[in-house]
């Protein structure tokens, strides 16, 4: 009988730490999912500033000193962000270009 009582009480215990694991469940899930969204528009925003640089000093092939610097900021963070690889073609070009002071 003594054994069934011990039996009850840890099913019971197990029953309620499984309740809060549950209810801590769901938002680790969104927190963790929320941060996936943020880094995706995160490298959009990147991989767009650095398009709008690229064909803004394109036909001159030079490129202002602090646009420079922070294309190549920019160029960092997306690539730390996973960032394909089609930026890698127009980074190895702007890095051509003359740097104008």
């Amino acid at each position: 009988m003594e054994g069934l009582q011990t039996a009850a009480q840890m099913c019971s215990c197990l029953t309620g730490i499984a309740a809060a694991l549950l209810l801590l469940v769901k938002p680790l899930r969104e927190a963790f999912s929320g941060t996936k969204h943020l880094k995706d528009g995160l490298k959009c925003l990147l991989r767009a500033n650095m398009l709008h640089t690229y064909y803004k000093n394109r036909e001159h092939a030079a490129i202002r000193q602090y646009e420079y610097e922070n294309f190549l900021y920019e160029y960092k963070a997306y690539k730390a962000l996973r960032g394909n690889s089609f930026i890698d073609r127009i980074y190895e070009e702007v890095k051509t270009w003359d740097i104008i002071t």
